[in-house]
């Protein structure tokens, strides 16, 4: 193995674990109301693709900031199963998202598929565009199906039921 074959992979594996890292503050942030850390995981014109298209970090920062005046009042992301395709300074990374929370009051539960463009800057890794797309929302006494929504903005960031993301 040469050398530049081997500092290439390790390069891929610290950028992997980077990515993972970041992926898991943008959960944490989110779920804490950490809204100016959560800014952070953007880059200056990143957008958030979901619930409503926000474009700009400072605008991503307020609308999540904004989503309890909705009654979106508590959030615990659970997202796994990343999938990390590297070129260069850019990824696009996929992954499972579940999330209970809370909607004006009411215990809810979600699931759904992130996809995610990210750009390596001068602060390491950052999000250009996070897209979500859920299967199902709704009240967690309903149970849950496919293509199921109690939580109306959820609807708008429905998976297409004939298209796998």
């Amino acid at each position: 193995m040469t050398t530049p074959d081997l500092t290439r992979r390790i390069q891929a594996l610290e950028d992997r674990e980077a990515i993972r890292d970041l992926d898991a503050r943008y959960c944490r942030y989110l779920d804490e109301g950490q809204w100016d850390r959560l800014g952070g995981c953007f880059t200056e014109d990143g957008a958030f693709d979901g619930l409503s298209r926000i474009e700009g970090r400072t605008a991503v920062r307020d609308f999540f900031a904004g989503l309890a005046a909705g009654g979106l009042t508590v959030l615990w992301h659970h997202v796994s199963n990343h999938e990390i395709q590297l070129d260069g300074d850019h990824a696009t990374v996929r992954s499972l998202l579940w999330q209970p929370c809370v909607v004006r009051g009411v215990p809810q539960v979600s699931a759904g598929r992130y996809r995610d463009q990210l750009v390596r800057t001068g602060e390491g890794w950052r999000i250009q565009e996070k897209q979500v797309r859920f299967s199902y929302w709704g009240p967690l006494a309903d149970g849950w199906d496919h293509h199921s929504f109690g939580f109306g903005p959820a609807a708008a960031a429905a998976t297409p039921v004939d298209v796998e993301t």
